[in-house]
């Protein structure tokens, strides 16, 4: 079962440190900076909680050309995404932060002008069993040829003040108690349900009361869910949390109540763990970390695997065989593009990981969107790197950053009239 996520991503900063003077001009705390922590917000962050749950996930979003959409798309990289352009600076939270309290926010990006649904994103989300719809107002689900395709989906719709009502029948919607208020002009939230239910054709609304728990409306009396107790520090990220939880929940054939409880448990623990700013994605560096911690080689290949055919496989087994798990380093859709022109790949970048995670010699894949693989290199620190073709290591730039921390670089054989550029000039 396929959940696809679809909305604004943002990119969210955490700068951690102490404050323990004022600066000598104003009454304002100085912040002593220990690390800058930088994760995807939004809906992104609603996608990674998905794939941390071992959901079946993929994020359909829109993200700027820019230096911090970049930044995104590297926090991006681990979850599977269909990713289209957005004319719009992509949004930054940067949160100030000492201890677990945040004491000052900043934000940038934003503008008008919105994204548009390409064709690959109307595809995915056709492909979903169920949908999450993260939105925060920057756009996209505004789209019409999406909302179109979302009429044809279960969808869980989150929504968002400054954003478009939910498509109709949509199987939930879940404001919290001010959206709700906001977008019924009813303070009470049992009077907010009953005009929310009905102007959004919904079949189910539930309005979120943080500590107080839930109130579900779907048909006849509301129902009260309550909350456990926990201290909240930052309740950033919770009704990401909770929507998530819900939707997952409603795609393995939970009953409507039983869903929503789940939601405000899952919440309540999520808050108690720190919220958004405690939360760490899925990370293939901790199978690395786990074969090193017990003494064995780490290997990694890359490439666009695009087309899987004999060939790779065969390097793949190759590389495996040289130590005790093989990460592979994939080409995003856009770098295989860039490398290989307009027409490429044949294969998308989420059915490529799929694909390449159900062999049994690939231990994990990471996803990367520069045109040569260093950057990401430099994160996992391979004990071996493979490359399969007709190369030298010497003619490989990346060797000298493998070796500089002690690692080696293998060229494994070359099947010749074996690849994907062959197989598809032969096709023509």
């Amino acid at each position: 079962m396929k959940l696809v996520v679809v909305g604004d991503s943002l990119l969210d900063v955490d700068v951690v440190g102490t404050a323990e003077r004022l600066c000598p001009d104003a009454p304002a705390p100085v912040l002593e900076v220990a690390e800058e922590r930088t994760r995807p917000g939004g809906a992104g962050l609603a996608a990674a909680l998905a794939a941390a749950d071992g959901v079946d996930v993929t994020l359909v979003s829109a993200v700027a050309d820019d230096e911090d959409g970049q930044r995104l798309r590297d926090e991006l990289a681990r979850v599977p995404s269909v990713l289209g352009p957005s004319p719009v600076p992509t949004s930054v939270k940067t949160r100030l932060r000492c201890g677990d309290q945040s004491i000052a926010r900043l934000d940038r990006g934003g503008g008008p002008g919105a994204p548009q649904a390409t064709d690959e994103m109307l595809d995915a989300v056709l492909e979903a069993d169920y949908v999450l719809v993260s939105d925060y107002g920057r756009g996209l689900v505004r789209d019409e040829r999406l909302r179109g395709v979302l009429t044809r989906r279960p969808v869980v719709w989150d929504p968002h003040p400054r954003g478009p009502e939910p498509v109709p029948g949509a199987r939930l919607v879940t404001p919290n108690a001010s959206e709700a208020k906001a977008f019924s002009g009813h303070a009470d939230p049992t009077k907010a349900l009953q005009v929310l239910r009905d102007r959004w054709r919904a079949r189910a609304v539930v309005v979120t009361l943080g500590a107080d728990g839930a109130l579900l409306h779907g048909g006849g009396m509301p129902v009260a869910v309550p909350a456990p107790r926990v201290p909240v520090i930052d309740p950033c990220g919770a009704g990401d949390r909770f929507a998530v939880t819900v939707a997952a929940r409603l795609m393995s054939g939970a009953a409507m109540d039983d869903a929503v409880a789940d939601g405000v448990t899952s919440a309540a623990e999520f808050l108690r763990c720190g919220g958004a700013s405690g939360f760490r994605p899925v990370d293939p560096l901790s199978t690395v970390d786990a074969v090193r911690a017990r003494g064995g080689v780490v290997v990694a290949t890359g490439g666009c695997f695009d087309l899987l055919h004999a060939g790779h496989v065969r390097t793949l087994r190759a590389a495996r065989s040289l130590g005790d798990c093989l990460v592979v380093c994939l080409n995003s859709d856009s770098s295989v593009r860039r490398l290989k022109g307009p027409d490429r790949p044949v294969t998308r970048e989420q059915d490529r990981v799929e694909v390449l995670r159900a062999l049994g010699c690939v231990d994990d894949v990471v996803v990367f969107h520069d045109d040569t693989p260093e950057r990401v290199l430099a994160d996992l620190r391979p004990d071996v790197w493979v490359k399969g073709g007709d190369y030298s290591v010497d003619s490989l730039p990346e060797a000298d950053l493998v070796r500089g921390w002690g690692g080696r670089t293998v060229v494994v054989p070359y099947h010749r009239g074996r690849s994907t550029t062959e197989m598809l000039s032969r096709r023509g």
